[in-house]
């Protein structure tokens, strides 16, 4: 969450909200002046400081685990064994690194988050949403319905331009962070890498994973808008006096829930940037080599591993793994 998407609820992570749809049900207003390159500034900020925990999860998600598990009780007072948690990940990555290599990667993440707001911004003013007075009552179903579709509809579009424009630059961010796997050099740079990318894939090489990410947004968005749409409409009465609080949070709370159920797609498009792209992530041991993000997928089902990384504090050894326990 997953950044629009990246933001869209904090686990897909660190997505942000849909837009569309105002923190209160209506219609967000025009921004002003300089404030697109305020929010670019923000945007940058804020994804420098997520990015060790992001750093961390990609390095779980590709299944790398340098650190043995250690045993813990669960709140029945049972022995489990517990992988390391973030804290634990990072030190280690600073042990190798040094603070510096948390950072890993975060040049063309930046770049790639800049795009995306940039391009957000572009379409809003191209293509404009028409303001609609916020609807709530029951008797007004249709036309409530009809505003969140047609909200829903443009933030899509939004959202699948800006992820087609930054998702080159994730791409390279991916590559770049998985090298710590393999100790590898192979893409040091972002103009290199986007040079050895080309050459050595092509155009295509710089769009892997892209299908399951828009998927994922895609869901996240339709699903999140239409449960807070039902749940303000149905569930929340015009009467209660704290009705419009209930309602700027009902948005927020139903993304961290989609969020989790789509965090599969976000894993699967992170996999397919880094596979079979010559680092040691990408191959055999820690991944098969795949034709296709639906084979992955299906791979990654059949091990019970769709939400590899999705908790980074409390990781429990997955069944599948066999260690002894004294």
């Amino acid at each position: 969450m997953a950044a629009a998407a990246a933001a869209a609820a904090l686990p897909r992570g660190l997505r942000a909200a849909p837009a569309g749809l105002g923190a209160r049900g209506r219609p967000e207003p025009e921004p002003v002046e300089g404030s697109e390159s305020l929010f670019v500034v923000l945007g940058a900020g804020f994804t420098a400081l997520s990015h060790p925990p992001l750093y961390v999860k990609l390095l779980i998600q590709v299944g790398h685990e340098p650190l043995p598990p250690a045993i813990g009780r669960n709140v029945l007072g049972r022995k489990v064994l517990y992988l390391p948690g973030f804290f634990t990940y990072a030190r280690h990555i600073v042990e190798v690194d040094g603070k510096m290599g948390l950072f890993r990667g975060l040049a063309p993440r930046i770049i790639s988050s800049t795009l995306s707001t940039v391009t957000r911004g572009t379409v809003k003013k191209v293509f404009p949403v028409e303001d609609m007075e916020h609807v709530s009552n029951k008797d007004d179903v249709k036309t409530s319905l009809r505003k969140v579709v047609k909200e829903t509809s443009h933030e899509m579009l939004m959202q699948c331009i800006s992820r087609v424009i930054s998702h080159p630059l994730h791409v390279i961010s991916m590559r770049c962070m998985v090298q710590f796997v393999g100790r590898e050099v192979k893409y040091s740079g972002v103009f290199s890498s986007i040079g050895r990318i080309f050459k050595e894939e092509g155009i295509l090489g710089f769009f892997v994973g892209l299908v399951p990410h828009i998927l994922g947004d895609v869901v996240f968005l339709w699903c999140c808008n239409i449960l807070a749409h039902f749940i303000n409409t149905y569930a929340v009465d015009d009467n209660f006096s704290q009705a419009s609080v209930i309602r700027s949070y009902t948005k927020f709370v139903m993304g961290i829930a989609v969020s989790m159920l789509t965090y599969p797609f976000l894993l699967v498009g992170d996999l397919m940037a880094v596979n079979n792209c010559g680092l040691r992530a990408g191959l055999p041991p820690y991944s098969p080599v795949f034709t296709s993000w639906v084979q992955c997928w299906r791979h990654l089902s059949a091990q019970g591993q769709l939400f590899r990384g999705s908790s980074l504090l409390f990781r429990r050894v997955s069944a599948a793994a066999r260690f002894p326990i004294d």
